[in-house]
């Protein structure tokens, strides 16, 4: 999967605002010969670099492997919306499948998880440029009532205090005619998500740990002494932690093949305009929150600290570009913002998030000694850096959270390898449907 994913993605990882504002720091050094670690972590995203870096806290000695440059995937290319949560349908599965009071312990995770990321931003002086406030927006009344009933629900069961915008005051908090209602949550926010993965590794590298880039986990050898081995080196180590999600690369059914049906890549896009006035900016939307539509098949949109639109969605299951990429993107975001059909965007660029088919996190085991992480649905900002957390602690013998998680059963998406994404387009071409009628 990981090495046709490379292939459909081409420029999009080029031509990245993210990337076109930040300076890379030097690349770490390829794995080459053997290294022995307590731990090896795979992968260079959120994840991965929050487990390093809470394990090494506890005293293990880690080696962390990423098969491009840290940031490289999701983690540098995402819509940089921190959340609560785990979206309408993820919070659904969890509670059809655990006890309420367990559903609410679940939820808990994900508000520390915020918690754990304002910490993280603080302790180690990282500049992501960090804005509290979230909005959830509705499209119609019947977006509009079932979000109402969305707001209700979680303060009911979860004591979670989120603002209902009523038809009345929507126009107040974004400028768009396109809301009939919305929500606003003020401990979720957003950051520069390429400026924050960096500041986790210098964290992690400050910690002692080892960053080998350009070196993708290729086989390992599973026993009480698990061996992962690339191309030019391997790590032996007491634990494995597999954080790659999607990008675990072309290896991964010799990685990891139990894991490779239970997530998919879909596709997502982004676009940024050029700087405009900050009183123009501000006009946007309220207090500079994040915000998105509660549509399955979703916009997001935020402004960012240089007071440029960031404006995202037009997802593909498929995995292929869509054509005029540029073009579509700006016609979704005129619809939102049709006052901004002056300002050129000179920025496009996307890549692939995990999504489970019931849209929760997917954690786990493999063995006694190989833990893995993935199916952040687009939650991943907050979520996997938890994740990191609730690896080591499970590593340290205290796997009550971790495996609170775990419980949460997987199917694999239906078709096998060969028809399962022309089953997931149909499936999600109908739901486009519904959001449009």
């Amino acid at each position: 999967m990981g090495s046709q994913l490379l292939s459909k993605e081409g420029g999009l990882t080029r031509n990245s605002y993210y990337e076109a504002s930040v300076t890379r720091p030097p690349a770490s050094p390829a794995l080459t010969g053997r290294v022995t670690a307590d731990v090896c972590v795979v992968g260079g995203g959120y994840a991965g670099l929050s487990a390093a870096l809470e394990l090494a806290g506890r005293g293990y000695s880690v080696a962390l492997l990423e098969a491009q440059r840290v940031g490289w995937g999701a983690s540098g290319r995402n819509g940089g919306q921190a959340l609560v949560g785990f979206g309408f349908t993820g919070l659904e599965a969890i509670e059809v499948q655990l006890p309420a009071a367990d559903a609410r312990r679940a939820w808990d995770i994900s508000v520390e998880a915020m918690q754990l990321l304002r910490e993280c931003i603080a302790s180690h002086a990282i500049e992501c440029d960090y804005v509290a406030g979230h909005l959830s927006l509705a499209v119609n009344t019947r977006k509009a009532r079932a979000l109402e009933a969305w707001v209700n629900h979680v303060a009911r069961l979860y004591d979670y205090p989120l603002q209902p915008i009523s038809a009345a005051e929507v126009g107040n908090w974004v400028a768009s005619k396109r809301f009939h209602a919305g929500a606003f949550d003020p401990q979720s926010g957003h950051l520069h998500p390429l400026k924050y993965c960096f500041g986790l590794a210098a964290a992690a590298r400050a910690a002692s740990v080892q960053i080998f880039e350009d070196s993708a986990a290729i086989q390992i050898e599973r026993g009480d002494k698990p061996v992962v081995k690339t191309a030019q080196g391997e790590v032996a180590c007491r634990f494995v932690v597999l954080a790659g999600n999607v990008y675990l690369g072309e290896y991964g059914k010799r990685v990891a093949p139990e894991l490779m049906s239970r997530i998919m890549p879909v596709g997502t896009y982004i676009i940024a305009t050029e700087p405009m006035a900050k009183e123009r900016a501000d006009a946007l939307i309220r207090q500079r929150a994040a915000a998105f539509d509660t549509n399955l098949v979703l916009d997001y949109f935020r402004v960012t600290a240089d007071h440029r639109l960031l404006f995202g969605g037009g997802e593909s299951y498929s995995t292929a570009t869509p054509l005029n990429l540029v073009g579509r993107m700006r016609q979704r975001m005129l619809a939102v913002f049709p006052q901004l059909a002056d300002l050129p965007v000179p920025y496009v660029w996307g890549g692939f998030v995990d999504i489970t088919m019931n849209q929760a996190p997917d954690f786990g085991r493999l063995g006694s000694n190989i833990y893995y992480v993935q199916g952040f649905s687009g939650h991943g900002l907050a979520l996997a850096g938890m994740a990191g957390k609730l690896v080591a602690e499970t590593i340290a013998g205290q796997a009550e959270r971790f495996d609170l998680l775990s419980r949460i059963k997987h199917h694999p998406f239906p078709g096998g390898e060969l028809l399962r994404t022309p089953a997931l387009v149909l499936g999600m071409l109908y739901y486009r449907l519904r959001d449009l009628l």
